[in-house]
Formats: structure tokens, C-alpha cells, sequence
């Protein structure tokens, strides 16, 4: 026989067990708390997509680069963002209405991974528009196009890309160069290659005898010799590019928005002469220029 005692423990739980139902019934109902994200964190898809509408609201667009110069880097004596593709994005931003952009520092190979997660809004680096990456991000409409050199030490005896073979040479890590490199290893045309981290690095390693040659960006190599000139080095020449590239900036596929404005402000500043002028500011001769939109080029195949 049940006891007082127990029909009340029972009663008891019994009530408590309603009160819970009616509390996650009416959580069932009630809207959902919006995520907060603090600057830099990553953000969700539905956030990522009023990327250009935020940016605007802030006044800031926030690009990532691997700090290499000439292209997208933090000159050491202004702390400004300088450089061939960063004036080329300040000059867009500015058409935008977007006052100011902040940069980012991200090792190259890790671009588009940041770019992914969500803690910048655009890769401004130089960045090759490759197929491989067209799977992982959207690319803008070409800036400017380019191809590699080999760097050798003043007094090197290496005269021609002939001259390799039997030498060990260097690359940067992440860099079509690598992949270039890499090749020639693979039919023989050079003993071996050594992997750089980054450009510094890659440019001391020639002039300390370390490797015999470097092949790096061409724009690069000509910008940091005329720097730097205790360097004692030189580039290879005549020499006829392999890699030549096309360069754009990438931005992520949830921002057809932003990719749209930001190709609408670059064939503007193209159509009105305001992009030579950037690149010839930097040296570049028409040979490095894309006179034309070549849209067909950044098609992605996601």
C-alpha cells in the first residue's frame, strides 16, 4: 500500500516534471540569442554576407596580407598600409565609402584560410588566380599581371637559366615560384630546392652563399635589390618568365556583394587611368598591365 508519504514524493515530482515541459515548450517558441562576435573573431555565414554593408558602417575594410613588400605591407617608417595591391585597395575602398584599411599580417599559405574563417574581409597579397584557389574563395577582376625572376649574387658565374643545372636554388613557401622550382628539380635542371618562409629570408640565403639562386616574384626582387642594395645581388637577364600570373584579390563566396562593388569601382578606376597610374608609381611598365577587364580569367569553379 502507498503510503502518505510517498503519494506526496510522487505528487511532487510529477509537478515539477509539468513545470519543466511548460519551460521547454516556451523555449521552444522564443527567438534565439544572436551570436556576438568581438573584432576579429570568426563570424557566421548570414554575418559574413553584410560584409560590405559592416565595413561601411565602420569605416574600415580589413585585408589580409603576408606584410611582403612591394605589394601589401606596413611601411616601418610610417606604420602605414603601403604597396602596390594596397593602394589599389585603399583607392577602391575610398570609391566605396569606406575611409580606411586596416591590414591583417597572415603567413601566405594561410590567406584564404583566414579569409574563410571569417576575421578579414579580402586577401590583397599578389595572390595568384589559380584554379586550385578559385575552389576556395571568389577573385576579383585582374589588378595587374606578372612573372617570376631568378636572383643570383653580383659576382655569381650563373649568366643563364642553363647556368642552374648542378646548383641548389631557394623558393618561398606558398608561392607559385615553389611549384616552378620544384619542376626544374624534377627534370634535372637544378640539384636541388630549398624552402623559405618568406621573402627576407629567401633573398639573405643567396647573398650569404647559403643557396645558389633564388626564384621569387619579379616585382618583388627588383623593389628589395633597390632597397637594398648591401644585399650585392642581381637578376638574372635575359631571362623569360615561366609563370607568368594574374593577379587579383580574393573574397569570400557568401560576398558576391562585395566582390560585385569592388569589380564595379576597379574597372572604373581602370577605364579612367587611375590603376596605371598606381602600378607605374611601382615601376611597372605595360607589360605588367591589364588593359582590358578579363573577367572569363576569375571564374570560379566551386
Amino acid at each position: 500500500m502507498m503510503t502518505i508519504t510517498n503519494f506526496c514524493k510522487k505528487r511532487a515530482l510529477f509537478s515539477l516534471l509539468l513545470l519543466a515541459c511548460f519551460w521547454l515548450l516556451a523555449g521552444c517558441g522564443a527567438e534565439p540569442a544572436s551570436p556576438s562576435s568581438g573584432s576579429g573573431a570568426a563570424v557566421s555565414g548570414g554575418d559574413k554576407a553584410q560584409t560590405l554593408a559592416k565595413a561601411r558602417e565602420k569605416g574600415v575594410l580589413m585585408v589580409a596580407s603576408s606584410n611582403d613588400a612591394p605589394f601589401a605591407y606596413i611601411d616601418t617608417k610610417s606604420n602605414a598600409f603601403s604597396g602596390v595591391d594596397a593602394d589599389i585597395i585603399k583607392e577602391i575602398a575610398k570609391r566605396l565609402g569606406i575611409p580606411k584599411v586596416e591590414m591583417k599580417q597572415v603567413p601566405f599559405e594561410n590567406l584564404l584560410i583566414e579569409l574563410n574563417k571569417g576575421t578579414v574581409d579580402m586577401v590583397t597579397d599578389a595572390v595568384y588566380i589559380k584554379p586550385e584557389r578559385l575552389e576556395k574563395a571568389y577573385f576579383t577582376n585582374i589588378w595587374y599581371k606578372e612573372g617570376e625572376a631568378v636572383v643570383v649574387k653580383q659576382d655569381s658565374p650563373i649568366q643563364s637559366k642553363a647556368d642552374l643545372q648542378g646548383k641548389v636554388i631557394g623558393a618561398q613557401k606558398g608561392v607559385a615560384f615553389l611549384e616552378t622550382a620544384q619542376k626544374w628539380q624534377q627534370a634535372g635542371k637544378v640539384t636541388d630546392v630549398k624552402v623559405f618562409n618568406n621573402q627576407a629570408e629567401l633573398m639573405m640565403a643567396v647573398h650569404t652563399g647559403k643557396i645558389d639562386a633564388c626564384i621569387t616574384d619579379g616585382i618583388v626582387a627588383a623593389y628589395t635589390i633597390k632597397q637594398n642594395a648591401s644585399l650585392e645581388l642581381r637578376i638574372l637577364s635575359p631571362y623569360e618568365a615561366e609563370a607568368s600570373g594574374k593577379i587579383g584579390a580574393a573574397i569570400r563566396f557568401e560576398d558576391k556583394e562585395l566582390l560585385d562593388a569592388v569589380n564595379a569601382e576597379l574597372e572604373k578606376m581602370r577605364a579612367d587611368g587611375t590603376l596605371k597610374g598606381i602600378l607605374e608609381k611601382y615601376g611597372l611598365n605595360e607589360d605588367f598591365m591589364v588593359l582590358q577587364a578579363d573577367a572569363a580569367a576569375t571564374k570560379n569553379i566551386k
